[in-house]
């Protein structure tokens, strides 16, 4: 599987994970980004490739050969959005010990939060072409 673009691995039946994937999508007009289900076999696969832990409640953000989890996954991906939307890249400047305990509190309480579906979201026609198969 190439990885030279950056993937986005997430929870595809989690309603936050699914609007954030919808927010980079709408916000990548260049279309740098590639996206995957952590359930889907590219997912698992991958997970595996860069040695993710298998309960890891988070997503996945992989760049340049590098896996990335929590906030920092989450960041990194802004620099790959369009401008006014990279600016939350800017968020990379918030130490690791304060960034990672919000998210991993955020990724706990996701299903409570936001809700959950029963099946992986079913991306239209236009984007299809950028998820893993």
């Amino acid at each position: 599987m190439n990885t030279d673009k950056p993937i986005l691995l997430f929870d595809g039946v989690c309603n936050f994970c699914n609007r954030m994937v919808n927010f980079a999508i709408r916000n990548d007009k260049k279309a740098k980004l590639l996206f995957a289900p952590l359930q889907s076999a590219a997912g698992t696969q991958l997970k595996s490739k860069f040695q993710v832990a298998p309960n890891a409640d988070t997503i996945v953000f992989i760049e340049k050969g590098k896996s990335y989890t929590y906030a920092r996954a989450a960041i990194r991906v802004c620099r790959y959005l369009d401008w006014p939307a990279k600016m939350l890249y800017a968020f990379i400047i918030i130490p690791r010990f304060i960034s990672q305990p919000v998210y991993k509190c955020i990724a706990r309480n996701r299903y409570k939060w936001f809700g959950k579906k029963e099946t992986c979201m079913i991306p239209t026609e236009a984007v299809r072409k950028r998820f893993l198969e």
